[in-house]
């Protein structure tokens, strides 16, 4: 896959998670569906919002500021180039 490619080669922080979802994506759809790699596309890929940790750190003269650590999920949808 040429996605599988542009994740090797870029120096972005986000392409190795990406890349490792990639490959569980395409292991599965090998072995569950017998598909096989060379005719698979990536057909949709989206980041939706998931729940935020919220956390209290201490701040001058009594007070207290909020942190939010945000995380996500990411969806991928793999469909055949048929041919």
């Amino acid at each position: 896959m040429l996605a599988k490619s542009f994740l090797d080669l870029s120096i972005k922080r986000g392409a190795l998670p990406i890349k490792k979802l990639l490959d569980a994506a395409i292991a599965s759809a090998k072995n569950t569906f017998s598909l096989k790699e060379d005719e698979l596309f990536i057909k949709e890929i989206k980041v939706d919002q998931a729940p935020t940790m919220k956390r209290w750190r201490p701040r001058s003269r009594g007070r207290a500021m909020r942190i939010e650590k945000k995380t996500s999920h990411i969806t991928i949808i793999l469909d055949e180039n048929k041919k």
